[in-house]
């Protein structure tokens, strides 16, 4: 199977460097992805999607277990009320299944924000648009190549 990862594409079409993990046995946890890429928790970055109104999303990329504040989100998005995109709502905005989001290769150009807990870690691992397959780069180049990204702190 060498099917490249959607993300991975993307990547590359962009000139990042970055490299493939492929998961011997499926994930089922947070902590055993971290541990099955040599990773500790804090480097794998999660893509959540919000819907911030009707057909309006943003992604916001959060390290580790780390919850996403929802009152400083609404408060930076000037929003009374967002809610976490549906699983069917993250397939129809993202193109990816829920689990294995990434902010590369995206159908449609997000908003991304991204919480400064990513930028603490060198290397961290991102979804790469398939189950069980991760993607490891820098946190610099995620950040560079996010071009119309926002680093703020977003996790209480």
């Amino acid at each position: 199977m060498n099917d490249k990862p959607p993300v991975s594409i993307a990547l590359e079409a962009l000139g990042v460097p970055h490299s493939i993990f492929r998961h011997e046995i499926p994930v089922t946890s947070f902590e055993q992805a971290a541990s099955d890429r040599g990773q500790r928790a804090s480097q794998v970055v999660r893509s959540i999607l919000f819907r911030i109104a009707e057909d309006e999303f943003i992604m916001v990329l959060v390290a580790g277990p780390a919850q996403v504040s929802w009152k400083i989100l609404r408060k930076h998005l000037g929003r009374s009320r967002i809610s976490m995109a549906t699983e069917d709502e993250v397939l129809a905005v993202t193109g990816y299944r829920v689990g294995t989001v990434g902010p590369f290769g995206l159908p449609n150009q997000l908003k991304v924000l991204i919480d400064a807990s990513v930028m603490t870690e060198e290397e961290i691992s991102i979804g790469s648009g398939m189950r069980n397959t991760a993607i490891i780069m820098k946190s610099a180049d995620l950040h560079h190549a996010l071009k119309n990204s926002e680093v703020l702190s977003l996790v209480e």
